[in-house]
Parts: structure tokens; sequence; C-alpha cells
């Protein structure tokens, strides 16, 4: 049986939600990031980077939403969360790299701006840049989302990684509800049961 580690809120809510939409059964396991569990022995020994989520497959441990979305995805193709064809499957797959390695570091840059400089002086600077990036990025989710249901052409795992970032960006106190689309797209979302399962078994309200 596949086993989920993930820490509420952070961004394995994505293969969480993933996970409950294949309707297959599965385990969680939490790893309380504030208390600092991901920097465990127990847990490096699962994924050495320190982070969530990781997925045990019974094959072996993955690591890095990209990867642990396309093997469910790819792994439970009757719930059609990713397109089959290569082109719309290159397009879900650029867009999850897109979201992990810069809407994801931007929203790092001001929540823990520690990590890229040891510099207390420079921190505050680092902050507001990584928060303006950050809503720039939430507009351009707004606009890939003008005149359409979802992030692709058809309910993917991309659009459970999107809600990931709308949670976050509320969190954050940054002015979601002006963005129409992205909002539009989030009711959508909490209003699928899948997504409301993983919310609620994370105590996340995005009503």
């Amino acid at each position: 049986m596949l086993k989920l580690y993930y820490s509420p809120g952070a961004c394995s809510l994505a293969s969480h939600i993933a996970l409950e939409e294949t309707g297959a059964p599965y385990d969680k396991h939490l790893v309380a990031l504030a208390k600092g569990e991901q920097r465990s022995e127990e847990y490096l020994k699962i994924n050495p980077n320190g982070r969530v989520p990781a997925l045990d497959t019974g094959h072996g441990v993955l690591t890095e939403n990209a990867a642990v979305l396309t093997y469910i995805a790819r792994t439970h193709p009757e719930a059609k969360l990713m397109p089959e064809d290569p082109d719309g499957m290159a397009k879900c797959l650029s867009l999850m790299c897109w979201f992990a390695t810069s809407v994801h570091v931007a929203f790092a840059h001001f929540a823990r701006p520690e990590r890229y400089c040891s510099d207390e002086a420079a921190l505050p600077g680092i902050k507001a840049k990584g928060k303006a990036d950050y809503f720039d990025y939430m507009k351009k989710i707004d606009g890939l989302l003008a005149g359409r249901d979802c992030l692709l052409d058809h309910y993917s795992v991309a659009d459970a990684y999107g809600v990931v970032f709308y949670a976050w960006g509320r969190r954050a106190g940054l002015p979601m509800d002006e963005l129409k689309n992205f909002t539009a797209h989030k009711n959508r979302m909490i209003a699928r049961p899948a997504v409301k399962r993983a919310l609620d078994q994370e105590g996340i309200d995005l009503a």
C-alpha cells in the first residue's frame, strides 16, 4: 500500500489531493514541520532532503511533487489525472516544474528568507522581494485560468498543485480575492469531494 509522508498545509497537500482523487487505499504519516520532524534521523532515512512530500511506493521512496504526482497519475490512469498524449503530458510537467522551481521558491524567500542568506540585515529585503514575486506569480496563474475551468484542457494534478499556492497566498495575507479567475478555480476545487476530504484531513478551510 502507498504511504504518503506529509505535513498539513505544506506543498504535500497536492499529493494528498491526488491520492484522494484516485480512490485507492493509502496510508498517511504526519511529519510535523513546525516541530522540525523533517530533520529527524528517522525521517532523513526516508527523505535525505528533509522535505515533504515523500511517497513510499513499496518499491522505494519518491520525493518532489512533480515526480510524486506523475507517479500517482500514471499508476491510476482511470482517475484521468494527467493527459495521456505527449503534448498534454509535457504541458502538465512543464507547469508543475514551474510551480516547483519558481512559484514555490518565491514563497520560500519571504516565508523562510534565512534559507537564502546568513546576513540578518539582508533578510527584510529578501522577504519583501519574495512576497512581491510570489504575488506576481499568483497573477500569472490567474491569467492562465482566464476563460478556463482548469489549468490544462481537463482537470489534472496541476490543479491539485495550484490550490496549494492559493492557500499559501491567503495564509500570507495577500489579496487573493482580487484574482477572480484563480478564486473561481479555488471554489471549483473545494467543491470536489476528494479536495474537500484532503483539506478537512489537514484542517484547512478555503471556503
